[in-house]
């Protein structure tokens, strides 16, 4: 049997880091068998896929030296490789499912389903749909395909006994069917959901080895259900432990940056990042910390991995870089990587039409961009009160629009305007002073460049993450608080 892996993210966002950790060891253990690995790009969700998301992925595994052998962007002989692209495919196998009556027709309302899940969790009642539509008679199924009722397909799931598989890394996982909701495979829009594209694409390119993270591991059994309905041979299943914070919480934006598109910003090396990747939960066999990705991939043994949650620590990602920078980059090459990051050409033209509008001399350039080139801003809690609002105040208006560019899914000058335009609209607030205390968060200064301008220059995931420093310098919000801004943000849409 040869050996196959992949990674399948959804260009929905930044590319996370949690992304290239997972492709990390599928790559590692598809080189350590002599194997293939592969790249799928699940853009099922096509309300939240953008082509952007899709490339910004690609390039962040390159830029880490993640390579694949079949992708979207090189090929091969198992493509399409977006399912996007192999909607024929899925549909043909949901009509396999539904004529063996593994799967069946739900016409149930939205609302309908809002108001089962509301007495579920009033009754505290494992929350799921109740079966409503699985024993339909064909004359009514028949009746409300001709009025052309919307409907999604679902999976037949047995409610009694266990399903029981073994996984690479755990050993034996026995989960009870009356757990399992009887799952979505088809939307209304007859696009898949990940479950069912996930099974077919992982048989039809011949995957053997799922290597995947464990927030994964409750949806087995359906994946699992539908090899057995479909009389395929089931993959081995590893499920590798999560990145958690310091606090050993699921690592989130709201307490970590999670994109490799900010680090790369930030200015750490990509040798320096995968050798930290690695380490998540894997050691080398001399457990010495400092390694190349190519050291990794001669000795990888996937039994190395430690199911105990791997911290992502920002600060030893940094010592880690610190070394890297002293000990392996001469100072012509320190001088060549400085210049790749950020002194380069196409940064400079991007900044020029706007810096050579306030220039006198050409020392004038360093004030007026320094902020271009430096990860978190030097500023405090005064320098943000400076635009003339109270500390709750500066919360609000800086939570708000972080809430809101983070749903702008196309990152450019004119949709940043826009969105940040109709916050302070719905919040009653002039534009201008709306955006003083984003320029100081965006740049550190009210006199610099547009602030839109400034964001489409630095990107959306440094914006992003300035904007969370700032409201971390105002002293950040609690639980109870951020609920209420919730609920407060919610009633402005």
């Amino acid at each position: 049997m040869t050996v196959r892996t992949r990674i399948a993210p959804s260009p929905t966002g930044d590319p996370h880091v949690g992304t290239a950790y997972v492709a990390l060891f599928n790559m590692a253990f598809a080189h350590s068998q002599g194997g293939q690995f592969l790249l799928r790009i699940e853009d099922t969700d096509q309300a939240r896929s953008t082509p952007e998301s899709e490339q910004a992925i690609l390039d962040a595994l390159h830029w880490l030296g993640l390579e694949w052998d079949e992708g979207p962007d090189n090929g091969g002989p198992h493509g399409p490789y977006r399912q996007s692209e192999r909607s024929e495919i899925y549909r043909q196998h949901a009509d396999q499912l539904l004529d063996s009556g593994h799967a069946f027709r739900c016409f149930c309302t939205n609302e309908r389903l809002d108001e089962l899940r509301k007495t579920q969790m009033e009754e505290k009642l494992p929350v799921g749909y109740d079966g409503h539509c699985l024993h339909l008679e064909q004359d009514e199924i028949a009746n409300r395909l001709a009025n052309n009722e919307s409907h999604v397909m679902r999976m037949n799931v047995p409610r009694q006994g266990q399903c029981v598989f073994n996984d690479m890394l755990r050993g034996e996982i026995s989960i009870d069917w009356s757990q399992i909701d009887l799952q979505v495979l088809l939307k209304a829009d007859g696009m898949p959901t990940y479950h069912l594209a996930n099974v077919v694409d992982d048989h039809l390119m011949q995957i053997s080895h799922v290597i995947r993270g464990e927030e994964w591991i409750n949806s087995a059994p359906k994946h699992i259900l539908l090899y057995q309905y479909f009389g395929w041979e089931t993959p081995i299943f590893c499920h590798l432990p999560l990145l958690r914070n310091t606090d050993k919480s699921k690592l989130s934006k709201r307490k970590n940056p999670t994109s490799i598109l900010f680090y790369q910003r930030m200015g750490y090396l990509p040798e320096a990042m995968i050798n930290y990747l690695g380490r998540m939960g894997w050691s080398m066999p001399d457990e010495r910390e400092k390694f190349t990705l190519a050291e990794m991939l001669d000795v990888f043994d996937i039994q190395r991995v430690s199911l105990g949650g791997p911290v992502f620590d920002v600060e030893k990602l940094s010592w880690l870089n610190g070394t890297w920078i002293r000990e392996e980059l001469s100072d012509e090459q320190l001088a060549d990587r400085l210049q790749q990051w950020a002194l380069n050409r196409d940064t400079l033209m991007a900044f020029l039409p706007f810096a050579k509008q306030r220039m006198e001399t050409l020392s004038d350039l360093a004030p007026l961009g320094n902020y271009l080139i430096s990860g978190m801003l030097t500023i405090n809690a005064d320098d943000l009160r400076s635009a003339g609002m109270d500390d709750e105040q500066l919360i609000k208006v800086l939570q708000f629009a972080l809430w809101k560019l983070e749903a702008v899914q196309s990152w450019k000058r004119d949709t940043i305007f826009n969105a940040l335009k109709e916050v302070a609209d719905a919040m009653e607030i002039k534009l201008k002073p709306f955006l003083a205390p984003l320029f100081i968060a965006i740049a550190g200064s009210s006199a610099s460049i547009s602030v839109m301008d400034s964001m489409n220059l630095l990107g959306a995931d440094m914006s992003r993450a300035r904007l969370r420093h700032a409201i971390e310098l105002l002293g950040g919000i609690g639980k109870k608080k951020l609920k209420n801004l919730e609920k407060d943000y919610q009633q402005l849409s």
